[in-house]
């Protein structure tokens, strides 16, 4: 079989795949009304239908239905998505738009041409056994360590001698936080912790991959808070990376496999409540059960898991302990409201995870820390429930788009003269820090997890 042949086998086996998967019923839902197209980043960006939910909604259907070939153009406004997913909170018709992307990348993933030097699947191939256990994961965290602590990174810095990379690539090298190999357990010295004060319950921390050895300290700010809220807390040792790169990209097998070892580790270690601190890793967690859906053994256990994931945020909530806080020196407010504050007032702003807001629903669980803490001006960011470019490794791939988005994010964050720039999310996070470092801001603006700051704050 000649490369002609090859090819044309491997497009037919895609357009195959599409019309066999594509939910119908989903795609037959939208009413192309359009209101998701002002919550789109991407349709904001480019004004171009076809970048907008309701555009790449009528591609799909026009494969579905043998009108047009799932060709290049197809790819690239699919790959353009953000998979923010706010065109769903806004859908008169509760289009589960956010199923149909993943059905698509799926078959995008098995059939489409590999674009660039690295194929996407070889890619997965070496990632896989490295998220899947996380003592790899520790030891890959003790190389960037190395390379961090030892003057290596100065002096790659200071000599530019990593201008062989691409810019964003470049941006990224720099605000990359200090990677901790020891993990959180080595941390806080253990697995099992008990609460303080009243009993709430048993909470299973969900400490993620990158989060764990790129934010650390936000895990272990996570058990002290949780404790200190009245809940006992499990770290159980086996859990996984919860499998959201590997899902938004297409590669569902690997998620699934992940999932089901999640699902019985923290079903073996008898929670009431999975906790979550980023929003991407607890919006995959919450879905577990759609994941799962076709596999009878582990659907019911999945749903079980699902309803006890919870944000971190919503359990602290929760917990009796933080309402003997003083009032707040300065309710929240919007931009638009300017007021006087204290010298010793510190003015923040809040950045929402686009996965926590969309898809957990829990956008307003971190605002409500926010306004218990005193002697902080909390000043709404206008448009802060638009995606700030990170969406999973959509920074890396997409750079041109992410910078886009980020810097009208940062146009936002200027109106409101914070100082400290504050985020659910590792993804969101990072993405914040390359909007300051493009604005030339690092010495007047911070970003800081939410977590962290509440932490720094209340845990005096």
């Amino acid at each position: 079989m000649n490369s002609r042949e090859q090819d044309d086998q491997r497009k037919g086996a895609l357009k195959q795949q599409l019309v066999n998967t594509l939910d119908y019923e989903q795609l037959m839902n939208c009413m192309r009304c359009g209101f998701c197209q002002p919550a789109c980043p991407t349709f904001h960006q480019t004004g171009l239908e076809a970048a907008s939910p309701r555009g790449r909604i009528a591609l799909m259907k026009a494969v579905a239905d043998g009108l047009m070939e799932p060709d290049e153009a197809f790819k690239q406004q699919m790959d353009l998505c953000l998979g923010c997913r706010a065109c769903e909170p806004v859908c008169p018709s509760d289009v589960k738009y956010g199923q149909l992307l993943e059905q698509t990348k799926d078959a995008l993933f098995e059939h489409a041409e590999p674009a660039g030097a690295i194929p996407l699947r070889g890619l997965h191939k070496f990632a896989k056994p490295i998220f899947k256990r996380h003592r790899r994961l520790r030891l890959m965290s003790t190389i960037l360590h190395a390379y961090q602590r030892s003057g290596l990174q100065r002096l790659a810095n200071k000599g530019n001698l990593l201008r062989w990379l691409p810019a964003h690539m470049q941006t990224m090298e720099r605000i990359m936080p200090h990677a901790d190999s020891r993990g959180v357990v080595k941390r806080v010295g253990g697995h099992r912790f008990e609460a303080k004060g009243e009993r709430i319950g048993t909470v299973g921390l969900f400490r993620g991959c990158i989060m764990d050895v790129l934010f650390t300290e936000t895990n272990v700010n996570t058990v002290r808070l949780l404790t200190e809220s009245g809940y006992d807390v499990v770290i159980p040792k086996e859990q996984s990376c919860c499998g959201a790169l590997f899902s938004h990209s297409g590669d569902r097998d690997t998620a699934r496999e992940f999932a089901k070892q999640n699902v019985k580790v923290f079903g073996d270690a008898k929670v009431d409540y999975i906790a979550s601190n980023a929003g991407g890793c607890g919006a995959m967690l919450v879905e577990y059960d759609h994941l799962l859906a076709d596999e009878a053994e582990w659907v019911g256990p999945a749903r079980e898991f699902a309803v006890q994931v919870k944000d971190i945020s919503e359990l602290l909530l929760r917990s009796q302990r933080w309402n003997q806080l003083p009032e707040a020196a300065v309710q929240s407010k919007t931009a638009a409201q300017p007021e006087t504050t204290r010298d010793d007032t510190v003015t923040v702003t809040y950045q929402d995870s686009c996965h926590l807001r969309n898809v957990m629903r829990a956008g307003e669980g971190p605002r409500q820390l926010l306004r218990l803490i005193p002697d902080t001006n909390f000043v709404e960011l206008e448009g802060g429930e638009v995606c700030c470019g990170s969406a999973g490794i959509y920074n890396l791939v997409q750079p041109q788009m992410a910078n886009d988005i980020v810097d009208s994010r940062m146009e936002a964050v200027r109106d409101t003269k914070a100082s400290i720039i504050l985020t659910s999310n590792p993804g969101c996070l990072l993405q914040m820090k390359v909007g300051v470092e493009r604005e030339k801001a690092n010495d007047r603006i911070q970003v800081m997890h939410v977590v962290d700051y509440f932490a720094e704050k209340i845990l005096k």
